[in-house]
C-alpha cells in the first residue's frame, strides 16, 4: 500500500512524497528544495525515481537539479509549454502520467501561471482519490494571478470543482489560516467556516498541517469555489459597490473575490 507524506520546505511549502514500501521507490511532487527531500529519502530508505512538477516557480522546481544528480535514473514529469526546462518527460493537458500502479490525469489549470498543470488520480492514496494542484487551489483559497487572468483561474477551479467530492487536495502551501481570515471577513455569519477555522487553529497549535483538505469541504467553505453561492455573491456585490467594480457575471464575482483577497 502506498504511503503519502508532507515534507516541509522553506517557511510554508509542502513537498509531497508518495512511497511504495514494497519496492522502496518514491515519487516527489514540486521539490522547491533538495535537502529536505534528500534527508527524508535517506531517513526512510527510499529511492527517488519520479518527480512531478506543476509549474515553473523556483519554490517548486529549485531542488530538481540536485535531486536528479543524486538519482540520475529518475524521471522529471512537467508541463511541456513551460519556462522550466528541467523536465525529462513533457506532458500536455489530457495526457496520463503513470507511476507504479497509479495513473495520473494531467489537467490544465492556468491562472497562477500560464504553464500550471495539476495531477489527479482516482486510484486511492490514503483511502481517497488524490489531486496534486500546486498553487492553484489552496485550503479555503486559490493562487495569486501572477500570469493568468481571473477568468482563466475560475475555469481552472471549475474543472477541479468537478472532480469527485472525496478527492484529497494536496496543495503546496500552508496558507490556510490566512485564507480563513479573509473568508471569515467576507462571510462572518458562516458557522461552518467558523467551526473549520477553530479546527485548523487547533491543528496548527499542535504542529500539524491543515493539508490535505477534502474537495467536498472546499466546495462548502472555500469562497473561490463558491462564485455561484448566494451568500458569496451578496458579499461580492457589496464589495464591488464599494470598490467601483463590475458585478454583472459569475466571472466578475470571481474577480471581485480575488481582488478582495489581494487587497485584504
Amino acid at each position: 500500500m502506498l504511503t503519502i507524506s508532507a515534507i516541509s520546505a522553506f517557511s510554508d511549502n509542502y513537498i509531497w512524497c508518495l512511497a511504495d514500501p514494497d519496492t522502496g521507490k518514491a515519487l516527489i511532487v514540486d521539490p522547491g528544495q533538495a535537502k529536505p527531500v534528500q534527508d527524508y529519502l535517506a531517513e526512510h530508505g527510499l529511492t527517488l525515481d519520479t518527480i512531478l512538477v506543476t509549474h515553473h516557480h523556483p519554490d517548486h522546481v529549485g531542488g530538481v537539479k540536485a535531486l536528479v544528480q543524486d538519482y540520475p535514473d529518475s524521471r522529471v514529469i512537467g508541463p511541456a509549454d513551460s519556462p522550466f526546462k528541467g523536465s525529462t518527460s513533457f506532458v500536455h493537458p489530457g495526457d496520463e502520467a503513470v507511476w507504479e500502479n497509479v495513473t495520473f490525469q494531467v489537467m490544465s489549470v492556468p491562472g497562477h501561471t500560464l504553464d500550471h498543470i495539476a495531477f489527479f488520480t482516482d486510484a486511492e492514496i490514503a483511502g481517497r482519490p488524490a489531486l496534486f494542484c500546486g498553487d492553484t487551489l489552496f485550503v479555503c483559497g486559490c493562487g495569486r494571478l501572477f500570469e493568468g487572468t481571473a477568468a482563466q483561474m475560475m475555469e481552472s477551479l471549475r474543472s477541479l470543482r468537478e472532480l469527485p467530492d472525496t478527492t484529497a487536495v494536496y496543495c503546496a502551501h500552508e496558507y490556510t489560516l490566512a485564507n480563513l481570515r479573509f473568508a471569515r471577513s467576507w462571510l462572518p455569519g458562516d458557522s461552518k467556516l467558523e467551526a473549520f477555522e477553530r479546527q485548523c487553529m487547533k491543528r496548527r497549535d499542535n504542529g500539524e498541517p491543515t493539508v490535505p483538505s477534502i474537495l467536498a469541504d472546499e466546495k462548502q467553505l472555500n469562497p473561490f469555489l463558491r462564485w455561484d453561492d448566494p451568500a458569496v455573491v451578496t458579499a461580492a456585490k457589496q464589495y464591488c459597490s464599494e470598490q467601483g467594480l463590475p458585478a454583472d457575471s459569475e466571472r466578475a464575482i470571481f474577480a471581485a473575490i480575488r481582488h478582495g483577497k489581494d487587497n485584504f
